[in-house]
């Protein structure tokens, strides 16, 4: 495959916004209010010694045992643990490194410490996602300006169940998909020889974000695609140095035992694996055919983030390379769809523009999205001990909305693409008929 021009630079700068945003105290003040009340909620948890952030006294905790010498991987528990987070340590061994700043902090402030950086990583996505959107024809009122967008968006995306109950976990979710969308958008698009690491970084963290290593490839950034596969290798490479026997044991042994993350048919897993867990009852061949299903489309998820890209659309594309990894994850909670966030940022930017006849499609398709990440629908639905197994049928269907999301809009746009090749071929052609941009914009995915 000839390499792809990279798609055309954000108009987003970070130093710009920082410099514009310091001459603004008002917004400096109500940037901060949210991140400092998770502070103070961390702070006043330890003094009254409140169980806050099961998943960052996890983290915590594993950063502890790599600091003690003690091993990782081999007890379902760790010892630094509090006992009511008393849960195994899944992520590679470089996590428990980077996660050493942690182990500084009392249990309830470093999950303030984790909320806070999580709550203003959200505001970068939603800026980075603002700033590589078309820009708009025309002066912009007051209140769309970027800055002001920014804010808005950040106080009501909290209320989606991926952002709130990251965050109350004490997650890394935000912080992950910030430093994938800030490396791919901005760093990347300026063709920075830094471009690549920050994703090679998320990937020694949470593996998952290991697929967007090719999505760097296939769009034309290979340069970076090599720079964040070194990073990977060589925090990988760090490790085996420091804890050779930890090390090892993850990559052979405890990356393959799903059953320490936890059951895999339980109605927060929303990934294709876990739906034909929960259909099947358990069927020894689940696992193995979402696998198999998972490959397959592979190649479709491929074609629609080339077709984004080659008409400069990397935010889309890359938002495809998002959900295609919640999709085929073994396992993506509920908390992991955070990509949620720049999705609702992307169709809500939509809703000014197009035609009366075609603007029910667009609210239709921002409304849909918004109501399914806000609705809760998954804390409504009966769960646990094995209760999904004897789901009636429209459970099964409402219980999947989030892994349904992408597939709507995924099959919203094919079924489009195939509509306007078949109209090309009988009507006269004005414009260049492989051209879908109007079938993207309907389907609020498109500039």
């Amino acid at each position: 495959m000839s390499q792809l021009p990279p798609a055309p630079p954000p108009r987003l700068s970070l130093r710009t916004s920082l410099e514009r945003l310091s001459l603004r105290p008002r917004s400096i003040a109500l940037l901060a209010a949210v991140p400092a009340l998770a502070l103070v909620a961390g702070v006043v948890g330890w003094l009254l010694d409140w169980r806050l952030g099961v998943d960052s006294a996890v983290y915590r905790a594993g950063a502890l045992t790599l600091l003690h010498g003690e091993p990782l991987y081999e007890a379902n528990t760790l010892g630094p643990e509090p006992w009511w987070a008393l849960l195994p340590f899944t992520y590679p061994p470089t996590a428990a490194l980077l996660f050493v700043p942690l182990a500084l902090l009392p249990v309830q402030v470093a999950w303030g410490v984790m909320a806070a950086v999580s709550i203003l990583a959200m505001a970068l996505v939603i800026r980075v996602t603002i700033g590589s959107l078309p820009r708009p024809r025309g002066e912009l009122p007051r209140w769309a300006s970027p800055a002001r967008a920014t804010l808005v968006f950040t106080v009501v995306l909290l209320g989606l169940e991926p952002v709130w109950r990251t965050l109350f976990l004490g997650q890394i979710n935000l912080i992950l998909m910030a430093m994938i969308m800030l490396d791919v958008l901005v760093i990347g698009a300026r063709n920075s020889r830094w471009s690549g690491v920050l994703v090679g970084v998320a990937a020694a963290v949470k593996l998952t974000p290991f697929v967007f290593i090719p999505h760097l490839f296939f769009t034309g950034q290979r340069a970076a695609a090599g720079r964040a596969l070194g990073t990977f290798a060589g925090l990988q490479g760090l490790m085996f140095l420091l804890i050779p026997g930890d090390a090892a044991r993850f990559w052979t042994h405890t990356l393959f035992d799903t059953g320490r993350i936890g059951p895999i048919h339980w109605a927060g897993n929303q990934s294709l694996n876990g739906l034909l867990n929960r259909l099947t009852g358990l069927a020894p061949w689940a696992s193995p055919a979402a696998l198999a299903i998972g490959a397959l489309l592979g190649l479709p998820a491929l074609w629609l983030v080339l077709r984004f890209h080659r008409r400069g659309q990397a935010l889309a594309a890359l938002l495809v390379t998002g959900f295609y990894v919640l999709i085929v994850s073994p396992v993506s909670w509920s908390h992991h769809w955070v990509w949620a966030v720049p999705l609702t940022v992307l169709l809500v930017s939509r809703l000014p523009q197009g035609t009366p006849a075609t603007a029910w499609r667009r609210w239709l398709a921002a409304g849909a999205v918004v109501a399914v990440f806000l609705s809760c629908v998954l804390l409504v639905l009966p769960n646990g001990r094995s209760i999904e197994l004897h789901w009636q049928f429209w459970q099964f269907v409402v219980g999947s909305a989030y892994l349904l999301v992408p597939v709507v809009l995924i099959g919203v746009l094919a079924a489009r693409a195939i509509w306007r090749r078949r109209a090309a071929r009988v009507a006269v052609p004005t414009d260049d008929p492989g051209d879908s941009s109007g079938e993207l914009a309907d389907a609020g995915l498109a500039r």
